[in-house]
């Protein structure tokens, strides 16, 4: 349901509680035209925990890995689950594929905001040229009510380039119709693979300043994993002895005045989950994208995690600027 914000009263007045919080990018200094700053204030203040945070619920999984992901709770494969837990959980947004949107988001429209995914791929190939294509378009977006749209970029990918290429052509309509641009920035292929791998803080890294340089306004990434294979990764990466902490700010340094969203990944345990919040939040994150680390659990339990990362995500709350 709409809200003006969950902020707290200290975060609202201007208090000195947010002098004391990691400075996310301001709607002020993205540069944004009045479309696309309409709709990221919607996402970021009028639903969900608001305070300038998102907590979205992206259900893209039964096209990228197939039906496998629904076993863990078969209630889930019904997309219904997703859109009842999206609107009761309070999220700012749920995110997913136009075959989705157009046979279930009739129901909730005008309770949960939606992001449309307009590109992917299947589980079937490897991933050695990844590229996802287009499976929708920004039109659609505009006549489902989309509030952004959703397009999943690999990052060092032979396909690169045709990739690039679909992308500026997404962004130009995405711009000429007002909707924020939600990219997913993801490393893959061999290169990638030889130089750290797709989950190393140079992949990530990387990943996050290709977005914002092609044009990104909202850029969702994995959280950097240390690992031997680090010791591969280009100068000064390979060389570097940060905390994970300390990794993921620097990605967030690198995405610049993009809004940062963190992927949840497989499913953990809630102890760990709640600690990847609170890490990522504490590091300049505007929010998370959780999946299967929400849905699939019973609805009562993944309503009950829900609002514990809502009191979670209440402590990094900020005014709007």
């Amino acid at each position: 349901m709409a809200k003006a914000s969950s902020a707290p009263a200290a975060a609202r007045a201007g208090g000195e509680r947010t002098g004391t919080l990691p400075r996310r990018p301001s709607l002020d200094s993205m540069g944004l035209g009045a479309g696309k700053r309409a709709r990221l204030k919607r996402l970021l203040y009028d639903y969900g925990p608001g305070g300038g945070t998102m907590l979205v619920l992206p259900i893209d999984q039964g096209l990228e890995h197939g039906p496998v992901d629904f076993f863990a709770n078969p209630e889930s494969l019904d997309p219904d689950y997703q859109f009842r837990l999206a609107r009761d959980g309070n999220f700012s947004a749920i995110a997913l594929h136009v075959g989705l949107a157009e046979k279930y988001y009739h129901r909730y429209a005008g309770e949960v905001p939606l992001i449309l995914k307009l590109n992917g791929k299947t589980g079937v190939p490897p991933d050695a040229e990844a590229f996802s294509a287009l499976t929708g378009h920004v039109e659609d977006a505009v006549r489902l009510g989309a509030d952004a749209v959703g397009y999943t970029l690999y990052v060092g990918s032979p396909s690169q380039d045709r990739d690039f290429a679909q992308f500026s052509r997404v962004r130009l309509e995405a711009e000429r119709f007002g909707l924020p641009v939600i990219v997913w920035a993801y490393p893959r292929g061999e290169a990638v693979a030889k130089k750290g791998g797709r989950d190393s803080l140079w992949a990530v890294d990387y990943a996050a300043r290709a977005a914002l340089e092609l044009g990104a306004d909202v850029v969702k990434v994995n959280y950097p994993v240390a690992s031997e294979k680090d010791r591969d990764s280009p100068a000064p990466y390979n060389s570097l002895a940060l905390s994970a902490d300390a990794a993921f700010r620097k990605v967030v340094e690198s995405a610049g005045r993009a809004l940062v969203l963190v992927s949840g990944g497989e499913r953990v345990g809630d102890d760990a989950l709640l600690a990847k919040v609170r890490s990522s939040m504490a590091a300049g994150a505007t929010g998370i994208i959780f999946g299967r680390n929400l849905w699939q659990r019973p609805f009562d339990a993944a309503l009950e995690l829900t609002r514990k990362i809502h009191a979670l995500f209440a402590e990094y709350a900020q005014p709007l600027r």
